[in-house]
């Protein structure tokens, strides 16, 4: 029995299975794992009052959320533990976080009345609400009315900074811009030689225009920013030191210990709402990745665009076309091996090639008047994608002709036979039918894409992208503008940080977001495919 069952070779299925099994539970643990220590970030942690009697005899307080706890191996008690507590009030205590031994804990408890104020810059505070001061008097008789008008003026403080943030980006950003045109203009027509005096006096008048336009949006921007920081509310920590901090800094203010469950849901996704829809502040450790998601998207739509034609072009030469001799062979060899090299060995060929050698003669010839500032001679959006389409060329040209393959030679001859000629078999039969594999390739080349960094570094991608590829300023999509990527900013954040403690839950949260993206990708991808499959499965029999 036992010879039957190993001759028969089910031993190698059940150990195959076994493998997959145990692969499948290994991935969908790491990425639950992710997923916990990622969007855990964002509930509202408990914030605890820690009373210590240190070794010398001193009494300290410690007043903050528990983020960790260490134990050394082979402690027998809980007397060698210990706990790191983010404190923050970083213009006080210069760090966020802190430890404290365990022994050292006289006394726990959770103060109902503590704020949690988180802030544009310097991170969170903790401590007691003290005062409200607006219009330059203190407003509220108990602790419940002042943190109700406190949270009534950050409202209005926060839509004050969405007006804020329009018209920089929108309006100003907008009159810089023309103002920008003109002055290459005005260098334009020096290097042409047409300088004259009634064209430079046009340009100087419609400078002039935009110049008094920018005068009146200014005066706008300081009237908000002069509205939103007349106000502010006193503050004090665990160790009695007050501190006045204006409404302009704060983002949101709560109270932890006092949160319902609702109130606690609540919470939780306004901070992933944020964290998805808003722009990255602190060194990208707090507010949002947005610009991020965006530039990742669409980095990968650009290099789908790019590599799709060039892999379905040179995968039906090298099927349709080219003689299967020994240079063929070679070729093929040569495409697999490109599938091998190194991701940082593209970037350093995108940066010399692309960036440098490419960029730098699209300056020259249609961008003098920018020089020594390059336009297209730097790294930026459309080199990253045209080195991503390099580097999973391969892939593309690889999936497409096994493809191509599968097609039956009978149809082809019975579309011959029919009067078509090659290139009409070739358009409307064989490439329709082999789409399925086309999209096989992309949504492999789009996997391997969107989680590239190595050659990103080199070739677009920067910490804080000042705009977005896409704006209201014609031509619209600027191609040539540097750009953020989720891969690059978990690299950022986890490594280059100043704040390590503080970025690692967001590593974990931007990671699990990159997942989700690649994932959503590829569904629209194979759904695609799975469409084109059904369509053509006919046709295959």
């Amino acid at each position: 029995m036992r010879e039957k069952f190993f001759k028969s070779g089910e031993h190698w299925v059940w150990f195959n299975a076994g493998a997959i099994a145990i692969s499948l539970v290994m991935v969908v643990g790491l990425l639950a794992l992710i997923a916990v220590r990622g969007l855990g970030h964002f509930w509202p942690k408990e914030v605890h009052h820690y009373e210590l009697s240190l070794e010398n005899g001193e009494k300290a307080h410690v007043l903050g959320e528990l983020y960790e706890e260490q134990s050394p191996k082979g402690a027998q008690d809980d007397s060698e533990t210990q706990l790191l507590i983010k404190n923050g009030n970083r213009e006080v205590y210069g760090l966020d976080f802190t430890w404290i031994h365990k022994k050292h804990v006289t006394a726990e408890s959770f103060p109902s009345d503590v704020v949690v104020l988180e802030r544009r810059e310097w991170g969170n505070f903790y401590g007691d609400l003290q005062k409200v001061i607006i219009d330059g008097a203190e407003v509220g008789n108990d602790k419940e009315s002042r943190y109700a008008a406190m949270l009534a003026r950050i409202n209005e403080v926060n839509d004050v900074f969405e007006d804020i943030h329009d018209l920089e980006k929108s309006d100003i950003g907008s009159v810089n811009y023309r103002l920008e045109e003109l002055r290459l203009e005005r260098r334009r027509l020096e290097l042409d030689g047409k300088d004259t005096r009634e064209a430079l006096a046009e340009i100087a008048a419609q400078e002039q225009q935009l110049k008094n336009e920018f005068e009146d949006l200014q005066t706008k921007l300081n009237a908000l920013y002069a509205e939103a920081e007349k106000d502010s509310v006193v503050v004090k920590t665990i160790e009695g030191k007050e501190l006045t901090v204006n409404f302009a800094m704060i983002v949101r203010a709560f109270q932890p210990n006092k949160m319902t469950g609702l109130g606690k849901v609540g919470h939780y996704f306004e901070k992933v709402g944020e964290f998805v829809l808003e722009d990255p502040r602190e060194a990208n450790t707090e507010g949002g990745v947005f610009p991020a998601i965006f530039g990742t998207v669409m980095m990968v739509i650009l290099m789908s665009i790019i590599v799709t034609p060039f892999g379905v072009i040179a995968a039906v030469y090298l099927h349709e076309y080219s003689k299967q001799g020994f240079l063929t062979r070679v070729i093929r060899v040569a495409v697999n091996n490109l599938a091998g090299v190194p991701s940082i060995v593209y970037g350093v060929f995108g940066l010399g090639f692309f960036v440098y050698f490419l960029g730098g003669s699209i300056d020259d010839l249609f961008y003098p008047e920018a020089k020594p500032a390059p336009t297209f001679g730097t790294s930026g959006l459309i080199w990253a994608s045209i080195t991503l389409a390099l580097l999973t060329l391969p892939v593309v040209i690889v999936s497409t002709e096994e493809g191509l393959s599968r097609i039956p030679k009978s149809i082809r001859e019975g579309s011959l036979a029919l009067g078509a000629t090659k290139i009409e078999t070739l358009w409307r039969t064989v490439l329709p039918m082999s789409s399925p594999a086309m999209m096989t390739g992309l949504i492999l080349a789009i996997a391997r894409a969107a989680g590239e960094v190595a050659p990103l570094m080199l070739v677009g991608v920067v910490k804080l992208a000042p705009t977005l590829p896409v704006d209201g300023n014609a031509p619209f999509i600027h191609l040539e503008r540097k750009f953020m990527h989720l891969g690059f900013h978990i690299y950022d954040v986890g490594f280059q940080s100043p704040n390590v403690e503080a970025a690692r839950p967001l590593v974990y949260a931007t990671a699990f977001l990159l997942v989700l993206v690649i994932i959503l990708l590829n569904i629209a991808a194979i759904k695609i495919r799975n469409n084109l499959r059904e369509k053509y499965k006919s046709l295959e029999h």
